[in-house]
């Protein structure tokens, strides 16, 4: 199975490059604090979709894939941290952040029933 030809895979990869630019803004403080955390938990979502699909078992599969749930729902908190504390600037910014957590979560549920039932 191809990751990269999938569109979970492909807005996860989105929403790395979307952290990323919205972490930029963050006070210098928090560069080793929650920016760090917030890059770390989008990084983890491409690569353990990408890891799984390199495995032989769907079992192996799901587990990634469970994995790169965790860490699209502990980016989303993260995400409502940053705006409880102040740290989102840019309303659209956010706005666009958020919407494409929830569709790229969308997805990777998709995939994951597609995963299970197979």
């Amino acid at each position: 199975m191809m990751h990269r030809d999938m569109e979970v895979y492909k807005h996860s990869m989105r929403l790395v490059k979307d952290i990323y630019l919205f972490t930029k803004g963050f006070p210098k403080e928090e560069i080793y604090g929650l920016a760090s955390q917030m890059k770390r938990a989008a990084v983890s979502v491409p690569s353990n979709i990408a890891e799984g699909c390199g495995r032989k078992h769907n079992k192996e599969l799901h587990n990634f894939l469970s994995i790169a749930l965790g860490s699209l729902i502990e980016l989303e908190t993260q995400v409502e941290i940053a705006e409880m504390l102040g740290f989102a600037q840019d309303q659209a910014q956010t706005k666009q952040l958020t919407n494409n957590l929830v569709q790229t979560k969308q997805l990777l549920l998709g995939f994951m029933r597609v995963v299970h039932n197979v």
